[in-house]
């Protein structure tokens, strides 16, 4: 269902790309640098598009998305002036849906209605892209939707990998991407670039601002249990950097193999390590796994429990009953002040969930781009970086951020407690903060 409103907005939303083939002589071809075979055709089955269909506004019946000078909506002539488009691309039906996805796209929406659907006098539009965690993929879209079908700024949904691809790309072509959904610092160190913004977070703040909260707490023997695979790498590598800085010790580490099953045996190297503190340096599954085997071994009175890399959604599934205590990193969450509670209210009226921390940064995102476009009166993407890099942001999600030299946006980081089931008021509220760390010393270089 699309939002109907009464200025021109539209939402393009491309048909699905095809998944990577299984045949074995295409996986031969991309050893060899060449790409796969395609079958003759339209890249996807969907329906034809009916002209007169405003939810179709922009797709042309090849499958192209339509240029700027072809659009024609429902009861208006063709646009003369050229849309401002904001590219969405993200997993929209894979296994990180839910803490981006289609509700991050309902994001975007409330963003370009809280502008009136227009930024220096031209449309706003949404368009969203599903990249189906392929780095090739994504890479594929955002030079498709930068070089050819007139989108101005993207916005970089979950995925390390798949980030890593579109903010090339975006260097590349000098067009403003802002990295909400993807963590690996690699983005802002080894890959800093001017239009690469990292805007929500990075695997520095969620590992640094743990370490310094608990630490200064009197929790300075640590154990990590890492996913070994580049992230959880980084993970480890910066919370053991900051748990120094701060005077702790890492008395211990254990990497898991991608897909282990069963976490006990490395629970049970923390718990004879004589650690305080058992970092999680892994994702979703590997958290909700290393929790069943906390619960198997008793474990929860002996050790506090950092999940790395956790959101909402993850306390969600797995309930209070079990994932009560647990530490966490976040940017955002929606009881923070009055003014988060208020959008997140108009929120859940149209998504039936309170949204994650990705999806109230997929909104500010957007929202500071259109600013920045009001402010220089278009859409030339230099003065549009310059711009946001020498501005405050403010808004329901920042407060006071600044981008740094490195495209780090530097913002507030909480460290956060999930509540017992007892002390929920409801649903969704499953945070008890704990501290609050400023950009400057939750994203150090």
């Amino acid at each position: 269902m699309f939002f109907q409103c009464s200025w021109p907005i539209s939402v393009v939303t491309r048909p699905p790309f095809p998944r990577p083939s299984h045949d074995p002589a295409d996986h031969v071809r991309r050893r060899r640098g060449r790409a796969p075979r395609r079958k003759p055709g339209r890249t996807a089955a969907m329906p034809e598009p009916d002209a007169t269909d405003s939810s179709y506004a922009g797709l042309q019946r090849d499958g192209r998305l339509a240029r700027p000078s072809e659009i024609k909506r429902k009861g208006t002539a063709a646009m003369t002036d050229n849309p401002i488009r904001i590219g969405l691309c993200t997993d929209l039906s894979g296994p990180y849906e839910n803490v981006d996805g289609n509700a991050g796209a309902e994001a975007i929406r409330m963003a370009i209605e809280e502008i009136n659907g227009t930024a220096a006098g031209r449309p706003a539009e949404l368009v969203l892209g599903d990249h189906h965690n392929d780095e090739r993929e994504a890479a594929s879209i955002a030079r498709r939707w930068y070089a050819d079908d007139g989108v101005d700024m993207v916005i970089s949904g979950v995925n390390s990998d798949t980030s890593l691809a579109m903010t090339a790309v975006a260097a590349d072509e000098g067009k403003p991407i802002f990295v909400v959904g993807a963590g690996t610092s690699v983005q802002t160190r080894e890959r800093a670039a001017p239009p690469v913004i990292q805007y929500a977070y990075s695997t520095v703040a969620l590992a640094t601002v743990p370490a310094i909260g608990l630490v200064r707490d009197g929790l300075k023997r640590w154990f990590f249990v890492t996913a070994d695979y580049p992230f959880g790498r980084e993970l480890e590598e910066h919370g053991t950097a900051a748990i120094d800085a701060a005077g702790g010790r890492v008395v211990g580490s254990v990497k898991n193999p991608h897909g282990a099953d069963d976490f006990t045996p490395f629970l049970e190297k923390a718990r004879d390590s004589g650690a305080e503190v058992l970092g999680l340096a892994n994702g979703h599954a590997e958290l909700l796994k290393a929790m069943a085997a906390m619960e198997t071994l008793g474990l929860g009175d002996r050790m506090k429990l950092v999940g790395l890399l956790t959101f909402v959604d993850d306390i969600h599934h797995m309930g209070l009953e079990k994932a009560q205590g647990l530490y966490l990193a976040d940017s955002w969450y929606w009881t923070r002040d009055d003014d988060t509670r208020r959008w997140s209210e108009r929120f859940h009226e149209r998504r039936q969930r309170m949204p994650s921390s990705l999806q109230a940064a997929d909104y500010s995102a957007a929202l500071q781009f259109m600013k920045a476009v009001e402010a220089v009166g278009g859409t030339d993407p230099e003065a549009v970086i310059r711009h946001l890099r020498a501005a405050t942001l403010n808004d329901m999600y920042v407060r006071n951020g600044r981008i740094r030299d490195d495209g780090t946006m530097l913002h507030d980081i909480h460290l956060l407690r999930v509540k017992t089931p007892d002390a929920s008021e409801g649903e969704w509220d499953v945070y008890e903060h704990v501290a609050t760390v400023p950009g400057p010393e939750a994203f150090p270089h």
